[in-house]
């Protein structure tokens, strides 16, 4: 089975848009997706499905007709925005409550705990056991659009249609908000899951979590992100884009479905299928991140659109052009399905859908 990745972008010296889709992969560097025969099985010693599985054919097409997933989102979006509130409650001190709660709460698609939740249901667990989680996965993610915004990193006025912390609290308020954030979400994660789940798989998961946000995850990406600043796009090469968007955008949608895989019971083949498919839909995330940037208004976008241009920062329109963006775009949506092949076809259909729906999103 063929496997398109960023790797298969990537050389060190520096190829022209039209070979960038000729070279072998580097992205899935775990494992292949397990093929399905005639007979739709999935052979594996670790590894059984029923034989209502998704095959190569039926996950080149959309989701099935028959799932909704506008209302499994909206549904799922509202369970998790009442755990935050939930976690999050305004009390003493209340000037960083308020903060925490001001961009905790702000409106989002929550497609990191959605994707979590998902990712527990696919292996046999309940969105109920999930939900500490998805919620730990929130704050980081939320911890790191704050700091994210401000004035020594991005500088911006505009998240999610309102205006950035920092802007509303003050800086110092802000960095406090995002720091208390980091670490209570590892408190959530371990207090709140369900006893249902064992103390090594709690274990598992903090450590997941912990690599995702640290040095070998966001924390790695949003330096180099700063150090490429005003780079010629020709002296740095599609190499290191592959490393700032692995680190700083794929890498907490991928602990956010390892750990649903995790606390939901799926067996380590599960697992690395789920954090394969993460990656690519990480990857898939940040490209269309980059060609909405220049290509829909701030209002559209509900941030401030153009930014990384003004910036001058490296994105897949500035390193391959507009029309190679959305080609490698595709080829990631496709890769990203190829690593669900052989789940159960319902179980698998919310993660389809939010492949399809990364990769056609317009904010």
């Amino acid at each position: 089975m063929a496997s398109m990745t960023l790797g298969s972008l990537v050389h060190h010296h520096h190829p022209s848009p039209s070979s960038i889709f000729t070279r072998s992969s580097s992205l899935i560097m775990t494992l292949k997706p397990i093929v399905i025969n005639s007979k739709r099985t999935v052979s594996s010693s670790s590894y059984i499905v029923s034989s209502s599985v998704v095959t190569r054919e039926d996950n080149r097409t959309k989701p099935s007709s028959s799932f909704d997933f506008a209302s499994y989102m909206v549904n799922k979006a509202e369970s998790v925005n009442k755990a935050l509130d939930s976690a999050v409650p305004l009390k003493e001190p209340l000037k960083i409550h308020e903060a925490m709660r001001y961009s905790l709460l702000a409106g989002a698609k929550r497609i990191r705990p959605l994707l979590c939740i998902a990712a527990c249901e696919l292996v046999g667990g309940q969105a109920s056991v999930a939900m500490p989680a998805a919620c730990a996965v929130e704050m980081l993610h939320t911890m790191s659009l704050i700091h994210d915004d401000l004035p020594c990193i991005d500088d911006d006025d505009l998240r999610r249609g309102k205006p950035t912390n920092h802007r509303v609290f003050g800086e110092n308020v802000a960095v406090l908000a995002g720091d208390a954030l980091l670490p209570f979400a590892f408190e959530h994660l371990v207090t709140a899951t369900s006893h249902e789940v064992s103390p090594v798989r709690i274990v598992r998961a903090v450590g997941e979590l912990a690599k995702a946000v640290g040095v070998e995850g966001v924390a790695a990406g949003q330096v180099a992100d700063i150090s490429s600043e005003g780079l010629d796009p020709s002296d740095v090469g599609l190499e290191h884009l592959e490393f700032i968007h692995l680190h700083k955008t794929a890498a907490l949608l991928e602990a956010s479905a390892v750990l649903g895989g995790i606390v939901g019971g799926g067996s380590d083949v599960e697992i690395e299928r789920l954090r394969q498919f993460a990656r690519c839909i990480g990857l898939l995330f940040q490209v269309v991140d980059d060609i909405l940037d220049v290509t829909v208004t701030s209002q559209e976008l509900g941030k401030t659109a153009g930014k990384d241009l003004v910036a001058d920062k490296l994105t897949y329109p500035k390193m391959m052009g507009l029309e190679k963006s959305r080609e490698f775009a595709e080829k990631l949506s496709r890769d990203a399905r190829d690593q669900l092949l052989g789940f159960d076809s319902d179980k698998v259909a919310p993660l389809l859908a939010l492949a399809d729906y990364i990769a056609n999103r317009q904010n």
